[in-house]
């Protein structure tokens, strides 16, 4: 390379070759060969700064001898040609240097160290540019896994895998800062019972990054002094090199850092530092999202265990201890309930009891009144509507069915839906799919349906204003729920416990019942069951002011008049009265069975079949219901 001429052979050498190859040890391997004979050199090697030590990325004509060191640190130094007796040494640039041994011509040896630099400057500006592309789309596979999960044990699991798999490290932990006991909570820590470590807030390399909010690589001799080893001694690992960067909220806050360790081939490097870098700016935002989460999971289920500890079903007697003991075999199960009862007796806190008790306590539960909903808009009450399916459809809604999916759908008062209605509701209970009026859609529902009624089902069967297919699918189970006046002493429980709740939250001392009070509450029929005991304690609670709540004080318990009361008014012969009365306590009795002429005849201490000669003495009709099974 003494003239021009001698320099062109290389130059294209350089310039071919730098378009063919996308690493820089490729460029290097093809050129330092063909360059050794053309300049020429006894040895060419080209070396990167790894500190302490320095890499060989590609020689020839090595042999056994060793790298010039001293030479080569002080070429880079200079930034200019460094020589010995032996040896010529000139920087490439980002770290790395060549050095050529029997070699004399110091300018030529300059002109191709600068001619392989720029080589070197775009094969590596390409293979930098493809390797960022590739690690961003591993980063985005990588992140778009994160988003499929809510669980903070999950996430930091699949983050310190993701971490190892891209840097090739031996392991990593995600260490979260918590702030207030000044500690760190490395997680997954392999070898640590819990797979959890905690450590001060201020030890170690983490310890530093935290307080500081800046990278650190330390090991392989460079700064190996500050690596923890009482960490190492209690997991029981040996640490080679730490990689940790800091771990920032997008508002710039800390939330802790993210280490890897053990790099498996040689150390960690400035593009591992980039890379890890980035990964953590997306892992701080997934876990504060799921952090977000989980906060707010953990106030759904609060509420949820606090709604499903406000629903105590009340009572000791006989008839709610059978209904409390039903409702804890079936309340895990998917089958269809149907609750019975008078009005009043506690319907739907059956059918919350049952959902709060089963596996779908966490989603939701609705509760759809079937008699408050006109058949027009029963369909898109629902099923849902799409935008413009009627007039007033100025947007598109999901119906109940939709709303309550996974969860419970309480049809309450289903005996006052129209036969057009209940069609409908049947089409869906059995192909669990539902379509949107003025949609085409089909949505699938998978819910569990509880429905109640005060009705005689049965009998509106009879009289073909149930539908008897629906009927058998709502009435996989019954639960009968007994009248308040049937509960004997669970009256006094009642009105103690509603008491109580209402003046606890008046803040005030609940007062106590007199004994004549307590003697006028259990004789009381009770026509609103539950719920008229539930108002009289609201009102008592409000409008009392004494510790002690006299019989005087029940005076708003009864607004109509009773039984006792019309018989009295009752203008006609004894014979007659009696017969009235017996024919109006047969029939009430027999609606408090709700048709279950068994029940009834229990209830009036007669055999079955005397009820209905009963029935026919007095004129009665019994639809031939004597020659039927019970209800």
């Amino acid at each position: 390379m003494a003239n021009t001429t001698d320099q062109i052979p290389l130059l294209r050498l350089l310039l071919a070759s730098s378009g063919r190859h996308d690493t820089l040890k490729g460029l290097l391997d093809e050129v330092l060969p063909e360059a050794r004979e053309l300049l020429p050199a006894a040895s060419l090697v080209v070396v990167h700064s790894n500190p302490p030590k320095w890499e060989v990325q590609s020689a020839s004509g090595m042999g056994e001898r060793q790298v010039p060191a001293e030479l080569v640190a002080d070429a880079i130094d200079r930034d200019g040609v460094a020589s010995s007796a032996d040896w010529l040494a000139a920087p490439l640039g980002e770290g790395y240097a060549i050095a050529a041994r029997g070699l004399s011509d110091q300018a030529a040896f300059r002109q191709f160290a600068e001619g392989l630099a720029a080589a070197d400057r775009s094969v590596l500006g390409r293979q930098r540019r493809e390797h960022r592309i590739r690690r961003l789309e591993t980063i985005l596979e990588i992140t778009h896994a994160w988003r499929q999960t809510n669980s903070m044990e999950a996430l930091l699991k699949a983050m310190a895998e993701a971490a190892t798999e891209l840097l090739q490290g031996d392991r990593a932990s995600i260490f979260l800062w918590d702030r207030p006991k000044h500690e760190l909570v490395g997680r997954p820590a392999l070898g640590v019972k819990g797979n959890e470590l905690r450590i001060p807030d201020d030890s170690g390399i983490v310890g530093q990054v935290i307080h500081s909010g800046e990278p650190r690589r330390v090991g392989g001799g460079l700064g190996d002094e500050q690596i923890d080893r009482d960490v190492d001694r209690s997991t029981g690992y040996t640490t080679h090199s730490i990689l940790c960067v800091p771990l920032l909220a997008p508002n710039g806050r800390c939330l802790g850092a993210f280490e890897v360790l053990n790099k498996r081939q040689g150390h960690f490097t400035d593009d591992d530092e980039r890379g890890l870098i980035e990964l953590a700016a997306h892992a701080a935002v997934a876990l504060q999202n799921t952090q977000e989460f989980e906060e707010l999971l953990t106030k759904h289920q609060q509420l949820v265990a606090e709604a499903a500890q406000g629903l105590q079903l009340i009572g000791e007697s006989p008839a709610v201890e059978a209904v409390r003991s039903t409702i804890r075999r079936i309340a895990d199960t998917d089958l269809a309930i149907l609750i019975l009862g008078d009005n009043g007796t506690g319907k739907e806190v059956v059918a919350r009891s049952i959902h709060y008790l089963s596996r779908r306590r966490e989603q939701p539960f609705i509760a759809v009144n079937c008699a408050a909903i006109a058949e027009t808009l029963l369909e898109s009450e629902l099923f849902g509507h799409e935008k413009g399916a009627f007039t007033d459809a100025r947007e598109s809604r999901p119906g109940k069915f939709e709303l309550a999916s996974g969860g419970t759908l309480f049809l309450d008062e289903i005996g006052d839906m129209s036969l057009g209605g209940q069609a409908k509701l049947l089409r869906v209970l059995e192909d669990k799919t539902v379509v949107r009026v003025g949609g085409s859609t089909p949505i699938h529902t998978e819910v569990r349906i509880l429905a109640a009624t005060n009705q005689n089902l049965s009998a509106m069967v009879r009289a073909k204003r149930f539908r008897e297919d629906l009927f058998f699918r709502l009435n996989v189970v019954s639960l009968e729920l007994p009248p308040l006046r049937e509960r004997g002493e669970d009256v006094l429980r009642l009105a103690d416990h509603f008491l109580q709740t209402f003046c606890r939250t008046m803040g005030r001392k609940a007062p106590k019942f007199s004994a004549a009070a307590r003697k006028r509450l259990l004789s009381h029929n009770w026509p609103g069951n539950v719920r008229e005991l539930r108002n009289l304690a609201e009102r008592l609670a409000y409008l009392t002011t004494g510790d002690v709540v006299e019989v005087d004080d029940l005076v708003l318990i009864d607004s109509g008049g009773s039984d006792a009361d019309r018989l009295a008014e009752f203008e006609g012969s004894l014979a007659d009265a009696t017969r009235d009365f017996q024919q109006h306590y047969i029939r009430k009795t027999i609606d408090g069975s709700r048709g279950n002429m068994s029940s009834a005849a229990k209830r009036l201490g007669l055999h079955r079949s005397n009820l209905y000669r009963k029935m026919r003495q007095l004129g009665m009709a019994t639809d031939g219901a004597e020659d039927e099974g019970d209800e």
